[in-house]
């Protein structure tokens, strides 16, 4: 594994956690204290006493709160404004075909909860935090799979009003949906649809064009500065490499830094606020354990499937070249979380300092 400790993205976030000068610059603080200093926290959805339920906890894992406490219901993938105020995620009900996955909001402490409306799948919020776009599920009967979409509208957290994305008829088979920074691209992962496998394309955000990025693997998230992209270039990698939004036809550069851990999917991967960290699911691969109250068959992965043994793992955005999990030192990577209760879907906020309840 190589590094880059003089780039500009290390030397600043060196300056923003007190590395000293002279030779003290050169040794970068251990990265659990590093993730001790942060501000954020992260939520993501966990497997807990036969019930899913969203948590946040510190950057270091420390700190960890049940935000949801509902078990009458199984809420999933936690999705965070840009503001850090609140979290829309998702809630089934009912159980196998007969569920009912419907969109909620709350506020980033667990707050303030508010159905939007029923029959959503795979949320994301607009850059100025007004609007959450979702899929709908292909089939009226529920399906666990992911990819079982067809259309994406969004629905407007003043009003409540839904429209339609203006592709929306053609858009099928996405999930994982992410706007990019700016608002002008949205960041999908398409499985047998739209004229892709299995891969990542962009769509307009106000318009019909589709532009295909040609990478294998699935869940990108672009980063906050929007020149990066980063994604699970297989079951088993998680790959960064940059990306030009500003081209007339965007397009992906070459991989400068593969996470590779050759026993354990890696998956769900986000950026932190500052661009400096990279979380990301980490765990055996399986198909889940459908007798668990609320949990279905399929990819562990899947949002719904229980992964038996899965925690949320950290690994400092400014390495280089190739990561292997399996064989690196603490300084490269930490897990988050280590009770291995399905813990999936990390997405990094800063808690607002004060917040309105009322979104």
């Amino acid at each position: 594994m190589t590094r880059t400790p003089c780039s500009p993205l290390a030397l600043g976030l060196g300056l923003l956690l007190g590395v000293g000068q002279g030779t003290a610059a050169t040794q970068p603080l251990p990265l659990r204290e590093r993730l001790q200093r942060l501000p954020y926290r992260i939520a993501y959805e966990c497997y807990t006493d036969g019930n899913w339920e969203i948590f946040s906890c510190r950057a270091d894992g420390s700190d960890a709160v049940n935000l949801t406490r509902s078990p009458g219901s199984h809420e999933h993938y936690p999705q965070v404004s840009p503001d850090g105020r609140w979290i829309c995620f998702l809630e089934d009900r009912g159980e196998g075909r007969e569920t009912v996955r419907s969109l909620w909001v709350m506020g980033s402490d667990g707050r303030n909860r508010r159905k939007l409306l029923d029959s959503a799948r795979e949320p994301f919020w607009s850059p100025d935090g007004t609007r959450i776009g979702f899929l709908h599920p292909e089939f009226p009967k529920f399906n666990v799979m992911d990819y079982y979409t067809h259309g994406m509208s969004f629905v407007d957290l003043a009003s409540g009003r839904i429209t339609d994305h203006p592709n929306s008829a053609r858009i099928h088979h996405l999930y994982n949906p992410c706007f990019a920074p700016g608002g002008g691209w949205i960041l999908a992962t398409a499985h047998a649809g739209m004229g892709v496998d299995h891969g990542s394309l962009l769509l307009r955000s106000d318009g019909p064009g589709v532009v295909k990025l040609g990478i294998p693997g699935c869940r990108g998230w672009i980063s906050p500065s929007g020149r990066e992209i980063a994604w699970g270039a297989g079951d088993y990698e998680i790959a960064v490499a940059p990306i030009d939004l500003a081209a007339s036809v965007p397009s992906v550069g070459e991989r400068r830094l593969r996470i590779l851990d050759h026993e354990n999917r890696v998956i769900h991967v986000d950026w932190s606020p500052d661009g400096g960290f990279l979380c990301f699911s980490r765990g055996p691969a399986g198909r889940g354990d459908a007798a668990k109250p609320g949990t279905f068959a399929g990819a562990c992965g899947i949002v719904g499937v229980y992964a038996a043994g899965w925690n949320l793992c950290v690994v400092p955005a400014t390495l280089q070249g190739s990561v292997d999990l399996l064989a690196s030192g603490e300084g490269e990577f930490m897990m988050v979380t280590t009770n291995g209760f399905s813990n999936k879907e990390p997405a990094w906020f800063l808690p607002p300092k004060k917040t309105d309840m009322h979104p």
